[in-house]
């Protein structure tokens, strides 16, 4: 038989879910946007602050300066995950798409917290031992102002309507994370401002170090949280327990054994499925994704169906 005789032979796709292979977030854009949008807010901030330090004088506003820089660092690591994931999105060089890059910067982020606590909670300590003179009349507007910065910032960063589904509750990490930073510093902002009106009202000086303390346990606490859910997805653990125990119950339907079942997330609201099928009268593999139809969060799926006397042969095993 010539090449011209023989016939045309038919490659399906193997992700029929998803052909183009691009897992990012529904809010993707949005959210880059918004990102940029604060980092600018924050960038005429900080220049403010430290201009003003050094025309004033004032070690207030420059030190105001400088914690505004780590806002602006966090920003940039996130604004910075955005662009390069869309970018990249169609680089056939990853091999599941670029979704995870929010998850690492949210991780890098979520560090970034964790640093902050320790160095917020060393200067406590420091001034617990040796109590510092506090301008309190400069401090109040400074911590006011900051605030209400941050309440502005936060508000911007609000996640949107496609943020989280059902089978994916933490949604865009990325975004919860700088949200998250930007949260904790509001919460700082409200105890040095408290801190701050009671010493001055009492004259209290361990009021201001003991506030710093609490701060940096709420940060720790904050940066926890945000390391354990990007270090999850970034060490592909099950996300979804009930959407695995549903893609189970649906490719068993037919009284078939799942031998072997992984899932785990490729970018927000994406999720990953690849599944060992052992059945006596085994169907096409087209079969068994046909029944995944519709599982809201299911993007990619790789299925291997094997008769009932080869089923012992997989040494692979089942999660979730």
């Amino acid at each position: 038989m010539t090449m011209a005789e023989r016939p045309e032979i038919r490659v399906e796709p193997l992700d029929a879910f998803r052909q183009d292979r691009t897992y990012l977030g529904a809010d993707h854009r949005r959210n880059e946007r918004r990102t940029w949008i604060v980092t600018a807010i924050c960038v005429a901030t900080l220049a403010v602050l430290v201009v003003g330090g050094v025309v004033t004088g004032s070690l207030a506003l420059t030190a105001a300066g400088l914690h505004m820089a780590a806002h602006v660092v966090a920003l940039l690591v996130a604004a910075g995950a955005y662009v390069l994931a869309r970018r990249n999105a169609g680089n056939p060089a990853f091999s599941f798409g670029t979704g995870k890059l929010g998850y690492l910067a949210g991780f890098a982020n979520g560090m970034v917290l964790a640093l902050t606590a320790v160095i917020i909670a060393g200067e406590s300590v420091e001034r617990i031992l040796n109590p510092h003179v506090v301008d309190y009349h400069g401090a109040v507007p400074i911590a006011a102002a900051s605030l209400a910065i941050t309440l502005v910032c936060i508000w911007l960063l609000r996640p949107g309507r496609a943020h989280a589904t059902r089978n994916d509750p933490d949604g865009d990490l990325n975004l919860s994370a700088v949200h998250l930073h930007l949260t904790a510093d509001a919460a700082v902002s409200v105890l040095v401002l408290a801190a701050v009106l009671i010493g001055q009202q009492f004259d209290w000086r361990f009021a201001d170090p003991l506030a710093g303390l609490l701060a940096a346990l709420l940060v720790a606490q904050f940066a926890v949280k945000l390391l354990k859910r990007a270090g999850a997805a970034l060490l592909d653990i099950n996300p979804s327990p009930e959407l695995t125990t549903e893609v189970r119950a649906r490719l068993a339907s037919g009284g078939e054994r799942v031998i072997d079942l992984h899932l785990w997330r490729l970018g927000p609201g994406h999720h990953a499925v690849i599944a060992v099928i052992a059945a006596d009268h085994p169907q096409p593999a087209e079969a068994y994704r046909a029944r995944l139809a519709g599982l809201a969060g299911l993007s990619h799926v790789t299925v291997e169906v094997r008769g009932a006397d080869h089923a012992h042969d997989h040494c692979g095993h089942s999660h979730g």
